[in-house]
């Protein structure tokens, strides 16, 4: 297999950090541990972007050195990977020696090849962003990105010739289609930034000090993004073996093969960088990433906003794989995500304690109850049992492509679609029933087998993903060791599993949350007068109660979306109805966009009749209200309850 160096944005730590900063984290942490399950050899790198006047003016606040401050905030970050069971391999700090050092040896490489050149600058900028804009790009007289206050700075600076190379990075975007991902992002960069023409960059600052010194003009400290952005090289040991720990690790890992970033920072990574590894005659990273945030009460997750979401909090109080699953499954990667509590209990409670920790308590406890605890040896297997066979090999494959292209809800989704399956399997082969007759003991001991070998290729399906229930589901199962330690290749083949393994129950793996419901209130009964004026409304249009019960109104989930070519009213949405996924072809393109729509929570007429609208399959139709002055508002719950949910 090949390397693999895959890494997080570096974390700015003016404070803790909240559930969306461990949403990327943990996404990172899932593809890194993938690469590794399938034979890459992988290097992850995280860390923190520790320099900056927000830094110096928040230690100043309160009365400490800038280090002092830092110092704090990191050693909680450290604490919090270290509750997830982040994978990374390496931590950078750009306070360290390693960093430092290789920054001013950039800096001065690049002024000596005249790449940077001092002059003054004049421009607005935001401290909380630390990023410079002109008068034109501000909304309002504000930040475009956070909204909050910018200042007029006037200095002397060195500047970086950025403009020297936009021809050669658009040609290169262009000729690489598959560097900035998604490709709205892509589009963004080119049409906003790059084709109506780039500027020279500030990459100095002697308006304050808390930063890295210019080596050969100590009044200036090395803006943001040039100390921050080399944070991906300068922790392989560039330049070449300064590191005299990891000499080689640059010359092994470079290019890295995704950079996986916030979309709020992808201009500075799909331009910025791009540039200055150009000027350094350095290969270009493979891809770059931009994920969508987690959204609370409607806006992006702040401090300043009061609106956090604390971690360390959920994974106390639901366990660490129930929190990974919700951040890793919820949103489809790249689409921004709205978090909920409830909907992270619904996902607890419907994917992992019915579905899956049913699967396996239900499993064990029939190989207890019907073979004495012991895998039995199989008969042949029937078409049933055929089937169940097959999906665990084309869920795998699913897994395997959605892991390629990054979608990575997609690969569980296909992990839980066996589940759903099996779970179906055990209800279709009745092996109470089978137990009943002691001519069909053979086909009891497939059916169990079957149960007991699916189990045993979902722990392994899992491991990219949770850290503790694969070797869970393997310790019950009777397996020593951990799924995560087998040959893949070997693992993931279907009778892996040995007939005459003692299996060994045990607790619910993740136990149902129950939640309590309000006191439904007293009804009030309608007067006999009113019920007369509702029956005088009556009229002959009105149908049965029958008649309605025909309607299947179904609660579906946007999982893709698109316009239809052609036409200015048409989307194409692929929808998930619980197990199963359709098409629905609504015209709500001139209310809704297509990007806005994924991750949505509709409602269909799930029975419709199938129709064509311009040659396109429509499996069913949504629910929408309009008003006289053309409005058109989307009928969905108002909180979420979970994809094929019927609605009564």
């Amino acid at each position: 297999m090949g390397k693999y160096y895959i890494t997080t944005p570096i974390y700015y730590p003016s404070d803790n950090l909240h559930i969306g900063h461990a949403y990327a984290t943990v996404n990172a942490d899932a593809l890194a541990r993938y690469h590794r399950q399938i034979g890459d050899d992988v290097w992850f790198l995280t860390g923190t972007d520790e320099h900056g006047q927000k830094i110096q003016r928040k230690a100043e606040s309160v009365g400490v050195s800038p280090q002092a401050y830092v110092d704090g905030i990191v050693a909680n970050i450290k604490d919090l990977w270290k509750r997830l069971q982040i994978s990374n391999d390496d931590f950078i700090r750009t306070t360290e020696e390693r960093h430092e050092k290789a920054v001013q040896m950039i800096f001065e490489k690049l002024y000596e090849q005249g790449d940077i050149y001092k002059s003054e600058y004049e421009g607005w900028y935001c401290t909380p962003c630390e990023a410079f804009w002109t008068a034109r790009q501000l909304n309002d007289g504000n930040c475009p990105d956070c909204g909050r206050g910018v200042e007029l700075v006037k200095e002397e600076s060195y500047f970086f010739r950025a403009s020297k190379y936009a021809d050669r990075l658009i040609k290169y975007i262009e000729e690489n289609p598959d560097f900035i991902q998604p490709v709205s992002r892509k589009n963004e960069m080119l049409n906003n930034f790059l084709k109506p023409g780039l500027e020279d960059l500030c990459v100095s600052r002697t308006t304050f000090n808390w930063g890295i010194k210019v080596p050969f003009d100590p009044k200036h400290v090395v803006y943001v993004w040039l100390d921050a952005l080399s944070n991906y090289i300068t922790a392989l040991g560039y330049p070449a073996c300064m590191d005299a720990e990891h000499p080689d690790l640059f010359q092994k890992y470079w290019p890295a093969d995704l950079h996986l970033v916030g979309k709020e920072i992808v201009r500075f990574h799909t331009i910025i960088w791009p540039i200055i590894l150009m000027a350094l005659g350095l290969p270009l990273p493979k891809k770059v990433f931009g994920h969508g945030w987690l959204v609370l009460d409607g806006g992006k997750m702040s401090k300043s906003k009061g609106n956090v979401v604390d971690p360390l909090v959920l994974i106390d109080k639901y366990g660490i794989d129930a929190v990974r699953y919700y951040l890793l499954r919820e949103t489809p990667f790249g689409s921004d995500g709205s978090y909920t509590e409830e909907a992270l209990i619904l996902r607890i409670n419907t994917d992992l304690a019915n579905d899956l920790g049913n699967l396996l308590h239900r499993t064990l406890s029939m190989i207890e109850k019907f073979n004495e605890g012991v895998v039995p040896k199989p008969g042949a297997y029937q078409d049933l049992d055929q089937q169940v066979i097959k999906l665990s090999q084309e869920s795998l494959a699913e897994l395997k492509s959605a892991m390629d292209k990054l979608e990575i809800h997609g690969a569980l989704a296909a992990v839980f679609k066996l589940v759903s399956r099996t779970n179906k399997y055990i209800d279709e082969a009745a092996p109470w029933a089978l137990a009943r007759n002691p001519d069909l003991r053979e086909r009891l001991n497939t059916v169990l087998y079957t149960m007991s070998e699916t189990l045993r290729l979902i722990a392994v399906y899992l491991v990219p993903f949770l850290v503790e229930t694969p070797a869970k589901i393997w310790k019950q199962l009777g397996l020593s060791g951990s799924p995560a330690d087998l040959e893949y290749s070997d693992a993931v083949k279907w009778g892996w599993l040995k007939p005459g393994t003692v299996t060994k129950k045990g607790e619910p793996i993740f136990p149902r949350i129950e939640i309590e419901k309000p006191k439904e209130g007293p009804t009030v009964e309608q007067q006999p007068a009113v019920q007369e004026k509702i029956a005088e409304k009556q009229s002959s249009d009105q149908i049965t109660i029958e008649e309605f019960s025909k309607i299947d109104l179904r609660v579906a989930k946007v999982i893709a979306a698109e316009k239809v070519e052609g036409s200015d009213k048409l989307l194409k949405l692929q929808v998930k109805v619980g197990e199963e996924e359709r098409q629905i072809v609504a015209g709500i393109a001139l209310h809704y966009q297509a990007s806005e729509m994924v991750g949505k929570e509709i409602v269909i007429v799930a029975n419709l009749k199938p129709a064509k609208l311009r040659g396109i399959l429509s499996q069913g139709m949504l629910l929408a209200a309009s008003n006289t002055e053309g409005q058109l508002s989307l009928l969905n719950p108002d909180k979420i309850i979970g994809e094929g949910s019927k609605v009564r």
